[in-house]
Parts: C-alpha cells; structure tokens; sequence
C-alpha cells in the first residue's frame, strides 16, 4: 500500500508541485489584497488563481490580459451606468460592448471572459469611481503575484519542454517503426495492422501539443530570453522535422493496414520493406539520441535510409511481371514516405524550409 503510494505521489510530482505554487500564489494574493479593504483578497485570489499558468512567459501574457480586461470593464460599465442608468440597457450594453472589445484587442481565452465578469462585479455592489479603481488595484496585486510564483511552476524552460515532447514523440515513432519493420518480416496479421495504425493516429494527435509548445517557446524568448531566440528556432525546425516525420508514419501505418485488408504486401519484396523501416526507425532514433555521433560518419542513417528505400524500388521495377499492380502501388507508397522521412531528419524537405523564420508572436 506505502510504495503504490509513493508511486503515485512521484508519478504526480510535477502536477503536485504545479498545484501548489497555485495555492502559495493564491494565498500570497489573498494576503496583500487584504491591505485594499474589504473583498480585495478575494478578488485577488480569483485573478492570481486565473492568472498563473506553466510558465512565465503564459502568465505574462495572461496578467497583461486580466488587467486590460479589468480597465476595459471598469470603464465601460461606467459609461453605461452614467449614461442609461442602473438597469438592463446598462447590463446588455456592457456585456455586449466588453465582449467586442476584448475580441478585438485578442486578449486571452480566460481574460477575455473576465472583461464583462469584471464589470459585472464592479456594478454589483454600486457603482463607483472607487470601486473601479478598487476592483483594478486588487487584479494589478493578483496578476503580478501570479506572473511572479508562475516561474517556479515548472523547473525547465518552454524550449526545454518542447525538446522533451518532440523527443519523446519522436522516439515513440521510431520504436512503431522498429514494430512495423519485425511485424513485415515476420508475416503480420490485419489485426496486428490495425494496431500499428491506432498508435500512429495516436502520435499525430499529439501533435498540436507540440505546436502549442514550440508558440510558447518562440514567446519566451521574445518577452523574457531574447539570447535564446536561436534555440527557440532550432527547436522549432526539429519539430517540424518530427510532425513530418509522425504524419509519414502514420501514412505508412495505413499503407500496411491496406496491404493487409487487400492482397497483403508482395513477398518478394518482404525483406526489403522491413529493411527500409528498420533503417527508417534507426535514423530517426539517431538523429535524436545521438545528433553529434550522425555528424562524425562517412555515411549518415539518412543515406542508409535512401539506400534502403533505392533498393525498395530496384526490387518492384525489377519484378513488376510477378507482382500485382496493387502491391506496387503499396510498396512504392511505402518507398515516397521514407524518403520524405529522410529529408525531413536531413532539413532537406522544402516543406520544412517555408516554415523556417515564423515571427516569435
């Protein structure tokens, strides 16, 4: 019972350690709010506890946010009450005219929910100038508090994040690929295709997390490490490099699915598809793992991989007399994905060159 405990525990230990700078934040917020008079910790609680986000960066940007939406609501819900009076002109016109603006200057997802909440409270207890300039204090206190207990939420760095998922996903395609490689030589079943093609959707979906990570990343060393700019765009290459490589997978994973469901894959050319894979997963494993290695060798897995793929295709054209038109189709299916892999790990593909110097928005 202990060590299931103790597993859980540490198992949870970033999200553990995530909740609490949440609760130091809101309870540090509470604290200093207090000194505003009545409600103003409260108040700052609320804004610290929507404020504080994984990183520095996002919590920047989100107290930026929670304040203008607070100076927003503040002035609007005074307009309103000066011009129409406490009624319900006043509370439709100051929902509506909040939710306008907050689309327009694009203030965050939470933030832009707090512009009418603001003001909404603000008219509650009767409208003021003080009680605007009250409420606007009490978010300044809880916003600054989150953005300040935001840098000890996590331990690394938003490009640091983004280099752990594009690995860990990276890792997890080359170990499916090393899986399709054995399952191809060995004779694979529908059911087991089936399976391949599950954890490749599995990886794709994954993949707007590490969109999200990279956005953060870029953000980070625009308002906060500017000398990073360089590594935020390397890190932004490397998971272009992985997305491309993950969707081929994944192309790949149906191709065999396909063969299976049909007339399966051509036997003469068993042994060479599972070559070309098992290149293909090596490669991608290298080029994670061991990058400077890659760079000391006459012949990268890069190379080996094309060399697999050429002799992939040597083997259908050879022998297109003996094998059926939907294999060829298949296997040469199989033959364009791998190369889009290897110039995806080489930086060749022009796909991944488009994307290249994205603005650091």
């Amino acid at each position: 019972m202990f060590p299931r405990l103790v597993q859980a525990v540490t198992s949870r230990g970033l999200w553990l350690r995530q909740i609490g700078v949440a609760s130091l934040s809101g309870a540090t917020a509470w604290l200093l709010g207090n000194q505003l008079g009545t409600n103003g910790g409260v108040i700052s609680a609320i804004v610290s506890t929507l404020t504080i986000r994984i990183s520095l960066h996002k919590s920047l940007r989100e107290g930026i946010g929670q304040i203008l939406g607070t100076v927003i609501g503040s002035g609007v819900a005074l307009g309103s009450v000066k011009i129409f009076g406490f009624g319900f002109i006043a509370i439709a016109l100051t929902i509506f005219v909040c939710a306008i603006l907050s689309r327009a200057i694009r203030l965050g997802t939470i933030a832009a929910v707090n512009v009418p909440v603001i003001a909404m409270i603000i008219i509650g207890p009767g409208i003021s100038e003080n009680t605007a300039t009250h409420r606007l204090v009490a978010t300044f206190i809880g916003a600054g508090v989150a953005i300040f207990f935001s840098f000890f939420s996590h331990p690394n760095t938003p490009i640091d994040r983004s280099y752990e998922l594009l690995n860990k996903l990276g890792l997890q395609g080359a170990e499916l690929l090393a899986q399709m490689s054995e399952g191809v030589a060995a004779g694979y079943s529908q059911e087991v295709a089936d399976h391949w093609l599950a954890k490749a959707r599995a990886l794709v979906r994954k993949l707007p997390e590490l969109r999200s990570k990279i956005h953060d990343a870029k953000g980070y060393t625009r308002w906060i490490r500017v000398g990073q700019r360089d590594e935020a765009e390397k890190a932004s290459l490397e998971s272009l490099a992985i997305e491309h490589t993950l969707v081929q997978i994944r192309v790949i994973a149906r191709t065999l699915f396909d063969a299976a469901v049909d007339a399966g894959i051509a036997e003469i050319a068993r042994k060479e598809i599972a070559v070309a894979l098992s290149a293909a997963s090596y490669a991608l494993t290298a080029h994670i793992e061991k990058p400077e290695d890659i760079l000391g060798t006459s012949k990268s897995p890069t190379e080996d991989l094309r060399d697999a793929a050429d002799q992939l295709t040597k083997t259908f054209l050879a022998n297109t007399s003996n094998v059926s038109k939907a294999q060829i189709v298949k296997g040469l299916s199989v033959v364009s994905n791998i190369e889009i892999i290897a110039d995806s790990l080489d930086f060749n593909s022009p796909a991944l060159n488009d994307h290249v110097g994205g603005d650091f928005s």
